[in-house]
């Protein structure tokens, strides 16, 4: 009995001890080693030395530091005897490397199969269709963007060795805020299932300055794409608030947030190779660095660039002539969709440099939104507010609807708060708030009816109690 108990325990320590070892081989397929020193990874470095504390050290490292011992002449051992002066334990470094800031190695007998195939790639108004399901109006937009994006990915799957080659198809969206930039761009990049990065450029500044550096935006790509390069490589990165970097008028200051970030992104918007950490926003000593080449990458900047309007109004004013078929100076004065005349012109006037602009050959712009296609993001969309909130009260067993006054009142409410489809949201919450607090409370209520009184404060919803007839709050 003794003996069976003995040999039972072996057999557990040696399960797992192998489970750890293949957990331990596991990783190290996954993953390549980076110089501790210099932060290279093995397939850049070549072979590294690995010292006791699982450190690793390329050989040009290596060889530096015993060039430095030859020549410098100094007893380093004198150092132990030094008073202010403590040696560092390598031991001290073994948990400092965390797993996320690892680089994933490329398996050199791995067959990876392109992201996008040239017979795969979705026609333009198959990206709109899908894009139709989850925004609504904006139909220039989603034109514009589903043939840009179209473009850009058959560039992707192009031979390289090819003798034509295609420019990237970069973007710039400008729009009122609430009018579906993000919401757009989020949208586009689930249905392609490509990565997506999505960065504020009122952070970025020169670098050397207290903000993020340039090349963070590339940073959150990598880890939007788990660390993979070659995934990453063929993403997406949208920049928000793009018109926050326009050159600073009558400033005597450095401008290190305006036209220097300008001039910075310009060799990321063509395409250029750029070091950035792997796992991190910034740069430093225990960061393993890792290069992506910019030259797929779809870059898209919007903005909602106020007082566009008055410098288009001002540009189209000059125009106006003398006679009897003149235009009138006060013409475009109650213009609603004056954002949609915009010119490069305009843009350069607003501060935006003609380097910058010359890299986003498309410039699209997205309407404000009125009354009726509030009413329609309400209700249309896959994901619309109103189905969410149905969905919440399916799972308590009660149906609820709303009356399409009550949806034109919301609406009008959103109007008059001026920050477009975000307001929906806000203005749903507040009413919807009391009707998710007392429902669970009353199991007989079958059927919850949102009225115009109801969300106007002059009445209460509707309620139908189970097999009963309706009953009206107040």
């Amino acid at each position: 009995m003794s003996d069976n108990v003995y040999t039972d325990e072996i057999e557990e320590v040696t399960t797992e001890s192998t489970e750890g070892n293949s957990s331990d081989q596991k990783e190290t397929k996954e993953y390549e080693k980076f110089c501790a020193l210099c932060h290279r990874p093995e397939s850049v470095a070549g072979k590294m030395i690995e010292l006791p504390t699982k450190m690793y050290v390329c050989q040009d490292c290596m060889q530096k530091g015993f060039d430095m011992m030859n020549k410098g002449g100094f007893d380093y051992s004198q150092l132990m005897n030094m008073p202010g002066v403590q040696i560092l334990n390598m031991s001290d470094f073994e948990n400092m490397m965390p797993k996320q800031q690892q680089i994933k190695k490329k398996q050199p007998d791995e067959k990876r199969e392109p992201v996008f195939d040239i017979h795969n790639i979705p026609a333009p108004h198959k990206i709109k269709a899908q894009l139709d399901e989850y925004v609504v109006g904006q139909e220039y937009a989603k034109k514009a963007i589903s043939v840009a994006v179209y473009n850009h990915y058959k560039r992707v799957a192009l031979d390289p060795t090819d003798e034509i080659e295609i420019e990237k198809s970069n973007m710039l969206m400008i729009g009122p805020t609430g009018s579906g930039k993000t919401y757009l761009v989020k949208t586009l990049a689930r249905l392609l299932d490509v990565p997506l990065a999505i960065t504020d450029a009122t952070s970025l500044t020169e670098a050397g300055y207290i903000g993020d550096d340039i090349e963070s935006v590339v940073s959150k790509l990598l880890a939007a794409a788990d660390n993979d390069v070659d995934r990453a490589e063929q993403g997406i990165i949208f920049i928000d608030e793009i018109d926050k970097i326009a050159k600073k008028r009558n400033t005597s200051q450095r401008d290190v947030s305006g036209e220097s970030v300008q001039q910075g992104m310009l060799k990321l918007l063509e395409g250029a190779e750029v070091e950035v950490p792997v796992g991190a926003n910034s740069k430093n000593a225990m960061v393993p660095l890792t290069t992506i080449n910019t030259k797929n990458i779809l870059f898209i900047c919007g903005g909602a660039f106020p007082d566009l309007e008055q410098i288009i109004k001002e540009r189209l004013t000059k125009k106006s002539s003398i006679g009897f078929i003149a235009d009138l100076k006060d013409k475009y004065d109650n213009e609603k969709d004056l954002i949609s005349k915009v010119e490069v012109e305009d843009l350069r006037s607003f501060g935006m440099i003609p380097e910058f602009l010359g890299r986003l050959p498309i410039v699209f712009t997205l309407k404000g939104l009125d009354e009726d296609m509030l009413v329609k993001i309400l209700r249309e969309p896959k994901n619309a507010i109103l189905k969410q909130y149905q969905k919440l009260l399916e799972l308590d067993e009660v149906k609820l609807t709303f009356e399409d006054e009550a949806l034109h009142a919301i609406a009008q409410k959103a109007m008059k708060k001026d920050t477009g489809a975000r307001a929906l949201r806000a203005i749903i919450e507040e009413f919807m708030l009391d009707i998710m607090y007392e429902i669970p409370k009353d199991d007989s209520i079958g059927e919850v009816t949102i009225t115009k009184a109801y969300i106007e404060g002059t009445g209460g919803p509707i309620i139908t109690l189970r097999g009963q007839d309706r009953l009206t709050c107040h």
